[in-house]
Order: structure tokens, then C-alpha cells, then sequence
């Protein structure tokens, strides 16, 4: 399968070339692009010194609108799989072969760090919200999910298609499964590790986590009444 490795990437030039390192030590066959979201450091410099094509936004457009462009570039390239990574080197590489076996039966896989016990360890406000969301999403669109917040995730050309159509803009994750089951998506979840980050910080502050908690649920239920529609009318 021809496959695309997306990162999108804000100030990330402490792990960057880690991250690409390892993608290309564990899946050689891959290539790698690198959506630099109007970063203030030398996160493209870097990106492209170790290898990857980057995709330099002008301003900093989040994380929905730097997804998106690398779902625009696999549709546009005629990518088979198209596969999110973090900058941070959370994600490992050594899981890359699992999520892209499944991928040739599903049309989204998820990395998840629930599926089966893993060495991840979240803080309790962080793993609430994880239950709290996997617990929604599952109850809107009647499959159990296990980590709907996971950002390591797979998608086939079904699903690089519809992604390039639309992304969620704000924190996406979550809403952007209800998005694919309400489209008729088979979506699989996958045992990964997560590690810690490896450099810089994160974007969510508490304020920050607060404005995602609601927006996401609001955006979830809305989600769930257009499914809701298309059942009845079905």
C-alpha cells in the first residue's frame, strides 16, 4: 500500500527529527510529510533535514486545519493509507505495522492505549475526560470505543477522501469518528503505547481543556441527531 505518514507539527523542532528518524527506521517503505502549522522555531528546517517533505502553513491554523492539508495532500498524491502521527514522539513507530494491517480490513484504525493494558499512565483529570468522551462516542454511535482521543490513527482512501472534504476544526479527535460512522465507516481500534513527550510543551491548559470538554460534547450531540435523522429517514 502506498502509504503517507502526516504530522502536523507547531514549534516542535526539539523531537521532530526523532520522530522521522524512527518512522523511517520501522517503516522504511513510508514516506513522510510534515505539516509545519506557522511555527515560530525551526521546526521545518529540522523537518526537512532529516528527511521529510514539509508543508509550511502561513499563520497557525490548529490542529483541524493542518489535518486537513495533510489529507488534501494524500488525496491529491493518491495515497492508499494516510497515517497521523504526533510531533512530540508520544507515538512509536514500532506500532506502525499493526495499525497498517488493520487498515487493509478497516477504513480507520485507531492506536488505542485501552484496548489492553499498557504502560501509559495519564493524570486522573486527563483519564476522566478520556472515559467521559470514549463513554459518549460509544454511546452515539453504538460501538464501544476505548480511546477516542488518541491521535495515532490510519485511514484508508475512503477516509483520506472524506477528511480532505471535511475536518473538524477545534480539537478534532473525537468529533471527527462521529463524522466517519455517520458516513457508514468501519472504524477499528488497535493496542499502541504512548510515551511521554519528548520535547517542548503542551497545548492544552486547563482553561483550554475546559473550552474542549464543551465544545467537543456539543458538536458530539449535535453529531448524534444528524445520525439519529439518517436512521429514521433510512
Amino acid at each position: 500500500m502506498k502509504t503517507l505518514i502526516i504530522i502536523p507539527a507547531y514549534n516542535e523542532e526539539g523531537s521532530i527529527a526523532q520522530v522521522i528518524r524512527n518512522i523511517h527506521e520501522h517503516a522504511p517503505q513510508v514516506d513522510v510529510v510534515v505539516v509545519n502549522d506557522g511555527s515560530k522555531d525551526r521546526t521545518e528546517a529540522v523537518a526537512r533535514a532529516a528527511g521529510a517533505d514539509v508543508i509550511t502553513m502561513p499563520f497557525n491554523v490548529g490542529i483541524g486545519g493542518g489535518m486537513q492539508t495533510g489529507y488534501l495532500y494524500a488525496f491529491h498524491n493518491q495515497y492508499d493509507v494516510a497515517v497521523q502521527m504526533d510531533a512530540d514522539g508520544q507515538h512509536r513507530a514500532e506500532d506502525l505495522p499493526q495499525l497498517l494491517e488493520q487498515a487493509k480490513s478497516s477504513d480507520l484504525v485507531i492506536g488505542s492505549r485501552y484496548v489492553e493494558q499498557t504502560a501509559y499512565r495519564s493524570s486522573a483529570s486527563r483519564r476522566i475526560g478520556m472515559l467521559f468522551f470514549s463513554g459518549l462516542v460509544s454511546m452515539v454511535t453504538g460501538q464501544r470505543f476505548t480511546d477516542t482521543t488518541s491521535g495515532f490513527r490510519a485511514a484508508n482512501r475512503k477516509v483520506i477522501a472524506l477528511y480532505a472534504s471535511y475536518y473538524p476544526a477545534d480539537y478534532p479527535e473525537v468529533e471527527s469518528i462521529v463524522y466517519l460512522k455517520r458516513r457508514g465507516c468501519q472504524i477499528a481500534e488497535v493496542p499502541a503505547e504512548m510515551r511521554s513527550r519528548e520535547a517542548g510543551r503542551s497545548s492544552i491548559t486547563p482553561i483550554r481543556s475546559v473550552y474542549y470538554m464543551v465544545k467537543v460534547t456539543l458538536s458530539v450531540l449535535m453529531s448524534a441527531t444528524r445520525i439519529r435523522g439518517v436512521k429514521t429517514s433510512g
